[in-house]
């Protein structure tokens, strides 16, 4: 008899672990589809010019958007957009893609961004995130980090550090995005 409980009980235990992980599998599928497409948080940066920005009122009319935080010390960040720069009006042609460039740099080394900005010639729209609060809400601990957004402002992608040829899948990713498709990560 009390083999055949300890059976039963046995019988019990697993069906609940194998309703449980299903149930697990099925939210953590549910949180990751709805992590992948997150909206932006509502926090304030600095314009070039020194106005309050939110980032909540980032947007592209529908069209896709690039967000990078970078910085004036990080060479693999400059070497990024500076070669985003040298394609940025083919993409903006192809796509209708906008860039915001999101400065990470302390109230110390901002004084850099402008000058840098200007002498690359970058026509990006580029904020400043000296307290690094936007930088946080986006859960950014390394620079370069690049966000995609879509036309409804979903971040649908996302990549750390840059190296020559990286602008190739970004741009790949973006076309996606403009035409409606699903982006997956590899």
């Amino acid at each position: 008899m009390q083999n055949n409980n300890t059976l039963n009980l046995y019988t019990i235990m697993n069906r609940f672990i194998n309703s449980f992980s299903l149930i697990l599998l099925i939210g953590t599928m549910a949180f990751a589809s709805s992590e992948d497409k997150r909206m932006l948080p509502s926090v304030e940066v600095k314009t070039l010019d020194g106005k309050t920005f939110n980032t909540k009122d980032i947007s592209n009319d529908g069209k896709p958007i690039i967000i990078s935080f970078w910085a004036t010390w990080c060479k693999p960040c400059v070497q990024e957009l500076s070669t985003i720069h040298d394609v940025y009006n083919d993409w903006q042609s192809e796509t209708g893609v906008k860039l915001i460039a999101i400065s990470v740099d302390n109230s110390r080394t901002s004084v850099n961004v402008n000058p840098l900005v200007n002498g690359k010639e970058w026509d990006y729209e580029v904020y400043l995130d000296e307290n690094g609060d936007f930088k946080r809400a986006m859960g950014v601990n390394m620079v370069p980090h690049t966000f995609v957004l879509n036309g409804k402002g979903e971040i649908v992608w996302q990549h750390t550090t840059f190296s020559e040829g990286g602008e190739l899948k970004l741009i790949e990713v973006v076309r996606k995005v403009a035409k409606g498709e699903e982006i997956t990560e590899e």
